[in-house]
C-alpha cells in the first residue's frame, strides 16, 4: 500500500485536535483535588495531613469505576465506525445505569469505613478524625463522579473533547470559588473544602446527562442484559487492573505517612502536581483508544498501526517537556500551598524527583490507550499485576531505612513506571505485528483515522 503524501502531517493534526480538549476534561478531577490541596494547605500542617491521606483513598475509589468511562468509549467508538448506532446507544445506557447504581454503594461503603481507612493509611489523632471527616462528606459526590464517568465515555467515544473541556472547566472554576467561600468565608474548615466539591460534581455530572441525551448519534437507550453483562465483564477486567494500579499510589502514601508529617505534607504537594501534569499525558492516550477503537471497527487496520507509532512519538515528546516543567515548578510552587518552611522544602525534593519520573508516565500512559483500543483488557490486567513487583522492593528499603525519605518512594514509582512501560509496550509490538500481517488489501485503503 502507498500512503499519501502528508498522511503522518494529518493524522497528528487530527491527534492533537482531539487531545487538547481532553486535556481539559481528563485534569478535571486532580484539578479537584490540587484546589482542596492549595486551600485546605493554608488552614495548617495537620489539615494538609488529613487531606493527603484521604486523597489518596478517594482517587483509589474514583479508578475503581473508570471503566464506565474508558470502556464506554471503546465501545461507542467502534460501534458508531461500525454505523451500529443503536447497540452504542445500549451501551451507553447500561453506563449510565450502573454509574447510578455503584455511585450509591460505593458512597455507603466509604461513609462506613472512613476511619478504618484513614487509619490503615497511617493517619493518627488529630489527622485521623480530619481524613475520615473529609472521606464521609466527600463520599455524597461519588455517584455524581461516577454519572460523569459514564457521559465523559460517551461524549469522548464520538469523538467530542470540546464539550468535556468545556465541563471541566466550568465546574473547576465553580469549585474553586465554593471552596474558597466555604473554608474562608463560611470557617467550615476541612469539611467546606469537601462539601464544595461535592456541588461542583453535581453539577458536572448534570451537565453530562443533558449532553448525552442531547446527541443525535447513539442517544442513550435502555440496555438490554447483553450491554449490561458485557459492561460488567469489561469492568471486572479492568477494575482488578485498576486495583492493581491504585495499590501503589496507597502504598506510597501509606509509607510516607511513616517517614514523618513534614515528608507527607510536601510529598501532597509534590504529588498533587505531579498527578495533575502527568494525567496531562493521558490526553494523548485519548485519540491512541479512540482512533485504534474507530479504526479497528472500520476494518482500517493499517491505520490503527500508525496511529500508534505516532502518538507514542508526540507522547514521549510532551513527557519530556513536563518533566522539565515539572522541574523548573519546584522552585516557586509549593509557596502557594504552604507558609510552613519543612514542608516546602520537602515539597521542593519531592518535585524535582517527579520530573524525572514523567517521559516514563508518558510512555505507560499512551500505551494504556492503545491497549484500551484493541480492547485487550486481560493484558493490561497481566502487565498492572506484575508492575507492582518492581515497585514493592525499594518501597520496602524506604519504609525501613527512612533517609531515602521522598526520593526513594519516587524511586519506587519510577520503576513502577518503567515496568508497566515495558509489558504494555510489549503487547503493543504484538499488535502492531499482527496489524500488519492482516492488514486490509482493498485497493486506496484510508490511512487516516475516520471521524464517526
Amino acid at each position: 500500500m502507498t500512503r499519501r503524501p502528508g498522511t503522518h502531517r494529518e493524522l497528528d493534526r487530527r491527534i492533537v485536535a482531539l487531545a487538547v480538549p481532553a486535556l481539559g476534561s481528563i485534569a478535571a478531577e486532580p484539578l479537584y483535588t490540587l484546589v482542596d490541596t492549595a486551600i485546605v494547605g493554608h488552614l495548617g500542617r495537620q489539615q494538609l495531613d488529613a487531606l493527603a491521606i484521604a486523597a489518596s483513598a478517594l482517587t483509589m475509589v474514583g479508578w475503581l469505576t473508570i471503566f464506565l468511562a474508558t470502556a464506554t468509549t471503546s465501545a461507542v467508538a467502534r460501534l458508531v465506525a461500525a454505523r451500529d448506532t443503536e447497540a452504542a446507544g445500549r451501551a451507553v445506557g447500561a453506563a449510565y445505569l450502573l454509574a447510578a447504581v455503584l455511585g450509591v454503594i460505593t458512597a455507603t461503603c466509604v461513609v462506613a469505613v472512613a476511619p478504618w481507612v484513614a487509619q490503615a493509611l497511617g493517619a493518627r489523632a488529630g489527622v485521623l478524625a480530619g481524613a475520615a471527616g473529609y472521606l464521609r462528606a466527600a463520599a455524597a459526590g461519588l455517584p455524581f463522579l461516577y454519572l460523569s464517568y459514564a457521559g465523559n465515555g460517551h461524549l469522548i467515544g464520538l469523538a467530542d473533547t470540546k464539550t468535556p473541556l468545556r465541563i471541566a472547566v466550568a465546574a473547576n472554576a465553580a469549585n474553586a470559588v465554593l471552596e474558597a467561600a466555604l473554608v474562608f468565608g463560611a470557617h467550615a474548615g476541612l469539611l467546606g473544602s469537601a462539601w464544595g466539591t461535592v456541588i461542583a460534581q453535581a453539577g458536572a455530572a448534570a451537565w453530562y446527562a443533558a449532553e448525552s441525551w442531547r446527541q443525535q448519534r447513539a442517544a442513550p437507550r435502555r440496555p438490554r442484559g447483553a450491554e449490561i453483562r458485557a459492561l460488567l465483564r469489561d469492568g471486572h477486567q479492568l477494575s482488578v487492573r485498576t486495583i492493581a494500579l491504585g495499590v501503589v499510589p496507597l502504598a506510597a502514601t501509606a509509607v510516607t505517612a511513616r517517614l514523618g508529617p513534614v515528608q507527607l505534607g510536601g510529598q501532597q504537594v509534590a504529588n498533587r502536581i505531579w498527578y495533575m501534569l502527568s494525567l496531562s499525558l493521558d490526553a494523548i492516550a485519548v485519540p491512541a483508544q479512540v482512533f485504534v477503537s474507530a479504526s479497528l471497527g472500520a476494518g482500517e487496520r493499517e491505520t490503527a498501526r500508525l496511529t500508534g507509532r505516532r502518538t507514542l512519538r508526540l507522547g514521549l515528546a510532551a513527557g519530556v517537556a513536563l518533566g522539565a516543567l515539572t522541574a523548573a515548578l519546584a522552585l516557586g510552587a509549593p509557596d502557594l500551598f504552604t507558609a510552613d518552611g519543612a514542608v516546602r522544602h520537602a515539597a521542593v525534593v519531592g518535585l524535582l524527583c517527579s520530573a524525572l519520573t514523567l517521559p516514563l508516565a508518558a510512555l505507560a500512559f499512551v500505551l494504556d490507550g492503545l491497549i484500551l483500543g484493541i480492547a485487550d483488557y486481560a493484558a493490561m490486567r497481566r502487565a498492572m499485576l506484575l508492575a507492582i513487583l518492581a515497585f514493592a522492593p525499594v518501597a520496602a528499603l524506604t519504609l525501613r531505612y527512612h533517609w531515602l525519605g521522598l526520593p526513594g518512594i519516587w524511586a519506587a514509582l519510577g520503576l513502577w513506571l518503567a515496568a508497566r512501560s515495558a509489558l504494555l509496550g510489549n503487547r503493543w509490538r504484538e499488535a502492531a505485528r499482527s496489524l500488519r500481517l492482516r492488514k486490509s488489501t482493498i485497493p486506496n485503503e484510508r490511512v487516516v483515522p475516520p471521524t464517526n
